[in-house]
């Protein structure tokens, strides 16, 4: 007889019996320990510290060592280091963390609005209501933030046709490249910023928290000579 008052295995037991045996009893073991855990109380858990207003500071790697071009150009030594010409602007959270539109309406930049004084500058300050029919918010688009740094002719009527209803927007043509991913995850904010376009709640549905707003940045220095 063994402790537990059951007779104790025989000499004759094959030894794969046995180790199938403690194999058993490990398995029971186990489980009846992951029982007890699982009705354990569970240690309350701190509340979520809500993020910052202000993104955190970028950093751009310097020319010489982004990985992009050869450290050895004459040129490296000539260009301006990202850090020195953007640390300055309004801050973002995604892309080259830089809120271009909002450098342009506050006046920190002031980019050459056409080459030649013969081209007309169309300035388009109307929003339009899309994807009024999905399951995510709506997109309110402004035309004016897009105005203020394209002509008309960037957008239609290749990518878009400029009459209501004619184009069929699609998630997976703009991660493709296509649509507004020509420019959105290239030289815009990524698509991955999702509330930025999908910004207006339907009607009777819960509003979407929205990342919380840049904290206004300093004046920008005087742009250097060329």
């Amino acid at each position: 007889m063994n402790w537990y008052g059951r007779s104790a295995a025989p000499a004759s037991t094959s030894r794969a019996e046995r180790r199938w045996a403690r194999g058993l009893v490990a398995l029971a073991l186990s489980a009846f320990a992951a029982l007890v855990a699982a009705q354990a109380p569970k240690p309350a858990t701190a509340p979520r510290v809500p993020s910052s207003a202000t993104p955190p500071a970028p950093s751009w790697a310097p020319i010489a060592k982004d990985g992009l071009r050869d450290p050895s150009s004459p040129a490296v030594r000539i260009l301006q280091d990202p850090g020195e010409a953007l640390s300055r602007l309004p801050r973002d959270n995604a892309g080259n963390r830089v809120n271009w539109v909002r450098a342009l309406e506050d006046g920190a930049i002031a980019p050459r609005a056409n080459l030649r004084p013969s081209t007309e500058v169309r300035l388009l300050d109307t929003e339009l209501m899309l994807n009024q029919k999905g399951g995510m918010p709506m997109v309110r688009f402004p035309h004016r933030a897009h105005s203020q740094w394209l002509d008309c002719s960037n957008c239609h009527e290749q990518l878009f046709r400029s009459k209501a209803g004619a184009n069929k927007l699609s998630m997976f043509r703009m991660l493709e490249g296509e649509q507004c991913g020509v420019c959105h995850g290239a030289v815009a904010f990524p698509l991955t910023e999702c509330n930025r376009c999908h910004n207006t709640p339907r009607p009777g549905a819960p509003a979407v928290a929205a990342r919380p707003p840049a904290a206004p940045s300093a004046a920008p220095p005087a742009a250097r000579a060329p």
